[in-house]
Order: C-alpha cells, then sequence, then structure tokens
C-alpha cells in the first residue's frame, strides 16, 4: 500500500535528517472504555494524534487530529503529560491530552485502517507498547501531568 511505502521512505529520510517533531496524542476514554486507531501503514493499536502543524497550537492540533482521524468533536482536554521519543531517528515530543467528553461520527482518513473502543481492562494483544505504558500510567493515577520518556 502507498502509506506503507511512504512510511518507509520518511523513515530513511528520519536517519539523514534527524528531525525535531511535535505531536499531540489523545486519551480519549468514555464509560471505562478507550478508542484506539490502528494505521494503515502499521500492525498496531495507538491513542489517536498526530504531528502539530505549523502555527498551530497544541490544542489546536489535538482538536484537528481527532476530526481527521476518527471524526471526533472534543469538549475539554486534559494535560496529561509531556513525553520524548528518541527511536526512528528523530527527536520526537509528544503532549498527551486525556479527554473524556467527546462524539464519534466515525469518518476516518486515508491514514486510518481502523478504530475501536477497547475496556481499558482488557486491553489487544497488538497495542503499541508505548500505547499501553501511558495507559497504564492513567489507570494507576501517576504523577501528572509528567515528564517523561515515550
Amino acid at each position: 500500500m502507498l502509506t506503507k511505502l511512504l512510511y518507509t521512505i520518511n523513515k530513511l529520510r528520519w536517519r539523514i535528517t534527524k528531525p525535531i517533531t511535535l505531536g499531540v496524542r489523545l486519551l480519549l476514554i468514555r464509560d471505562s472504555k478507550i478508542l484506539l486507531v490502528k494505521h494503515t501503514y502499521t500492525n498496531y493499536w495507538y491513542l489517536a494524534g498526530g504531528a502539530v502543524e505549523k502555527n498551530e497550537t497544541l490544542e489546536q492540533a489535538a482538536r484537528r487530529e481527532a476530526q481527521e482521524e476518527i471524526g471526533a468533536q472534543l469538549k475539554d482536554l486534559t494535560l496529561f503529560g509531556v513525553y520524548s521519543n528518541f527511536k526512528e531517528s528523530k527527536s520526537d515530543h509528544i503532549v498527551l491530552f486525556t479527554c473524556n467528553d467527546f462524539t464519534v461520527t466515525g469518518t476516518t482518513n486515508r491514514e486510518i485502517a481502523s478504530f475501536e473502543f477497547f475496556d481499558l481492562e482488557k486491553l489487544p494483544e497488538d497495542i503499541s507498547p508505548a500505547t499501553r505504558r501511558r495507559i497504564h500510567e492513567y489507570l494507576s493515577c501517576e504523577a501528572k501531568p509528567s515528564v517523561a520518556i515515550w
């Protein structure tokens, strides 16, 4: 698929250019269930979110990504943490928000293969390790907001 090829090309480009990136992710939780997305170019379930665009606030980016990926309209956002990720040869920084009041139309873009609500205590096996860690932190009520490695 084209998106997998583009993702692979980007990983090679990141190895050469070593960019600094900024992104947002969302813990979308309602009725003890969390909404996760599966991208067309990977095999894991992830938190919804993506890159912050030029001249965009973190909140605007979170709302835009939620709308683009799953057709979600978000009410109040709460800062959960700020994380750094140095994998894939880039210096990636992720701001994580929680939201418990949202609507989802189910409209997805070409980047999202599917999305689903999962019970917080019965997560899928094929969830990304970082996503699993963030959910565990949420459930254990560790100090928030936090600054840590993604």
